[in-house]
């Protein structure tokens, strides 16, 4: 997304003029081919040029010009900064994730930061198509004349969980199918699971497109109050059984979005509803604002040393926290599929011998579930695999699903058999024995079908070698340290 805003500065607020948002999807072709595509740069070239246009038409001056997620992993990045200074004249200014993150908190809370009652601690989620960013901070009453220095960030992360990401790995149905949305719902549970967030974030303000494009849809959709600027996990999922029913062109035609955005806004919905899960909130407040506006008070703040100024801010409040936590969420995101890959695998052999036995219902119905989780996750680091080896790993596990949920459907379809047959039986007496001796025999049949099928899978896992699994699955990501999903 390339947004532009335009604005009066004041030391700690701002006079917004213009706001202009286009969805170019730069990440797209980044995520796609770690580069932006010659289409996607002529697209981001018109944008700026008419953006420079409006801000001209302002006077506004200086032109800040800031790149983050998608800029910073295409492997092209310096020709394409070079491209748009040599075409509109403009200077692109990469900033770091520390940076972004203490801008995105900046701008985003400015706001917040006038009324009577500020929290204590502070949470921020800048959800966009490519990452997520999640930050937490302290209010600092001393640096009152200051908005970038009032709040302290303790913690912050960035993960590959963006709007975009998730629809194009998941949910590229129109609108998505429940088997896709279920997928992507276990993909990011056991992700955000893996992330062991120990710190308890009392208020939560997301930004971003998907934030913002949702609290339009439930104040049109649902009249709710236009002055309300939060959401309720109730209210998401509202939205939710809109998204899931409706075709993205209609969605952009009743309710005033673009239809680039309706088409990804189910899975920006489906993120920060399970965010909220995690962190066990109830309800978040949508701020309209962003890393623009943190730019701009940092300017006005700073003058032309802005970006060294809170890069060093920045630098500072990172080397002198010792967060192991912190660390952890830092890690390389090949490093992260590595951890999930291992988590999950050893997860799903935790019910092997037990379904070997063949004694255990239960055992065969978790065992087909960690394998779908296990899945999920080899879907979403599948751009990152080796892929012949990727492929030898996935099939292993298909098949070996395929087997447990036949005798896992079968366990199910003897259940509600017998449970319709009692009912059936208690409804007509006269013809209970007549019943009895229909569910019998087909009864038999099943069990004879599962034992067929319990034979299948006990040969599958004799033949099966776990430790050359495992080590497939330690070896199956690339090696080089790729961020954030992208290299």
């Amino acid at each position: 997304t390339i947004h532009l805003v335009v604005a009066r500065l004041h030391p700690d607020t701002l006079d917004i003029l213009a706001d202009e948002v286009d969805m170019v999807r730069i990440g797209e072709s980044v995520t796609a081919t770690g580069a932006i595509s010659p289409q996607k740069r002529d697209t981001s070239l018109t944008t700026l040029r008419n953006y420079k246009a409006i801000a001209e038409h302002f006077s506004a001056s200086p032109v800040l010009v800031v790149a983050t997620e998608a800029i910073r992993q295409a492997s092209n990045s310096a020709d394409f900064v070079e491209d748009v200074r040599r075409e509109t004249g403009l200077d692109v200014q990469i900033v770091p994730g520390d940076v972004e993150a203490s801008l995105t908190f900046a701008g985003s809370t400015y706001e917040l930061l006038q009324e009577p009652r500020i929290p204590p601690q502070l949470g921020v989620m800048d959800l966009g198509g490519g990452s997520l960013e999640l930050v937490t901070a302290s209010y600092d009453a001393g640096h009152a004349n200051n908005p970038v220095q009032q709040l302290h960030i303790t913690w912050r992360t960035s993960v590959p969980l963006g709007s975009g990401w998730i629809h194009d790995r998941y949910l590229l149905s129109d609108p998505p199918s429940s088997d896709e949305l279920s997928v992507a719902y276990t993909f990011l549970t056991t992700y955000l699971k893996g992330m062991h967030i120990k710190r308890h974030i009392p208020v939560l303000t997301v930004t971003g497109g998907s934030a913002n494009s949702l609290l339009h849809l439930s104040h049109h959709a649902f009249r709710r109050d236009l002055h309300d600027f939060s959401l309720s996990r109730e209210d998401i999922v509202r939205c939710e059984g809109l998204l899931h029913s409706m075709l993205a062109e209609e969605i952009a035609m009743r309710f005033g979005q673009p239809v680039e955005r309706a088409r990804i806004l189910p899975a920006g919905a489906l993120i920060i509803r399970t965010v909220m899960e995690h962190l066990h909130l109830e309800r978040i407040q949508v701020s309209p604002h962003g890393i623009r506006e943190g730019v701009l008070l940092a300017y006005a703040q700073y003058g032309d040393q802005w970006l060294q100024q809170v890069g060093e801010q920045a630098s500072q409040k990172s080397s002198s926290s010792n967060d192991n936590e912190q660390k952890q969420h830092d890690e390389p995101f090949n490093e992260t599929g590595r951890r999930l890959l291992k988590e999950r695998t050893e997860a799903l052999f935790e019910w092997r011998d037990a379904v070997v036995k063949g004694k255990d219902s239960e055992a065969v119905h978790k065992m087909r579930v960690a394998s779908r989780r296990l899945r999920a996750v080899l879907d979403a680091y599948e751009p990152l695999c080796e892929p012949q080896l990727f492929q030898r790993i996935y099939q292993q596990v298909k098949k070996m699903a395929n087997l447990l949920g036949k005798v896992r459907d079968t366990d199910v379809m003897i259940g509600n058999l017998k449970q319709l047959a009692g009912q059936e039986v208690q409804n007509s007496q006269n013809s209970q024995q007549e019943q009895q001796e229909g569910v019998d025999w087909l009864v038999k049949r099943l069990r004879s079908y599962r034992k067929k099928q319990q034979r299948k899978l006990k040969k599958f896992f004799k033949e099966f070698d776990q430790k050359a699994f495992e080590e497939q699955i330690h070896a199956c990501l690339a090696s080089e340290r790729w961020q954030h999903g992208k290299g």
